[in-house]
């Protein structure tokens, strides 16, 4: 039975506070993250800090990282000017760019359409290609979208068909950016996607309530995905999207889920329990 991938995402669970969160702690807790077998923590982002006001200081965490592990570490950025800041710190192996499947929600989250956010695309993977660091498309509202324009399965892979074959993309994440998603659609969605991209490593990025984990997770897993996001006590949610979030999958319910089924995970248990009353200090309850 093949281990999952199990992405951690603090970048997530911080983005939307308002207080923030001084560079040391988050550091430490980023730390702690990193002792606990996670295959890739999504730490940090090179956006604009007035857009995320809070991830201002990505560089500066990524100084005082200590590396005891193969965790990987993943960068958001949304244009080909965070891309260049990201690819510079060799530390950094994945850079994640949100592209949407709906339009309004591309504009309001990166301040661009689809077709220019494809143009920004190319420069990104080029950027990619010449700096070593492998590119993660987060395919956001990619269970649906709360302004009444239309989804469908059909729609999603249309576009994961054109960011493999015509951007090289070969690890998408979709992403229910607004907790939408019920099992049926998680279902239906990854056994098409995956049977018709099989060269394409897909991830499943749930915002969810936390009495809806496991069942979301059930339904992935059983369809074909093994790479999972997640935050711990599933703090965080997409500001952009509504003005009440979403929480992000939370890790505990993800891994009770996985050990229950007897599926490996590679998670030390006693570091990820240090790192889960860790979180209790960082975020606000």
């Amino acid at each position: 039975m093949s281990k999952v991938k199990i992405i951690e995402c603090p970048r997530d669970a911080m983005q939307g506070l308002h207080d923030f969160i001084p560079t040391d702690k988050k550091a430490a807790y980023i730390n702690q993250l990193l002792k606990c077998g996670f295959d890739t923590i999504d730490f940090g982002s090179f956006v604009s800090p007035k857009a995320i006001p809070q991830l201002r200081d990505t560089a500066e965490v990524l100084s005082l990282l200590e590396y005891t592990s193969e965790t990987k570490l993943l960068a958001i950025i949304g244009n080909e000017r965070g891309a260049k800041e990201a690819a510079y710190f060799e530390e950094i192996d994945y850079l994640g760019f949100p592209f949407s499947v709906s339009e309004v929600f591309q504009k309001r989250n990166t301040n661009a359409t689809i077709e220019e956010s494809l143009s920004k695309l190319e420069g990104i993977q080029s950027i990619c290609k010449k700096t070593n660091k492998e590119l993660v498309v987060y395919l956001s509202m990619g269970f649906g979208n709360p302004y009444g324009e239309t989804w469908n399965a059909e729609i999603v892979q249309k576009w994961c068909e054109i960011l493999y074959h015509s951007y090289g993309v070969k690890i998408q994440a979709v992403s229910d950016t607004i907790g939408k998603a019920s099992t049926s659609d998680v279902s239906y969605l990854f056994s098409e996607l995956i049977p018709a991209l099989p060269n394409v490593e897909f991830g499943a990025h749930l915002h969810t309530k936390p009495e809806n984990a496991k069942d979301l997770v059930e339904a992935a897993y059983t369809s074909g995905c093994r790479r999972f996001d997640g935050a711990i006590k599933g703090f965080g949610g997409c500001p952009m999207a509504t003005d009440a979030l979403t929480g992000n999958m939370p890790t505990e319910k993800l891994l009770e889920w996985l050990e229950v089924n007897s599926i490996p995970t590679g998670i030390d248990a006693k570091h990820f329990e240090k790192a889960y009353l860790q979180a209790g200090q960082v975020f606000p309850i």
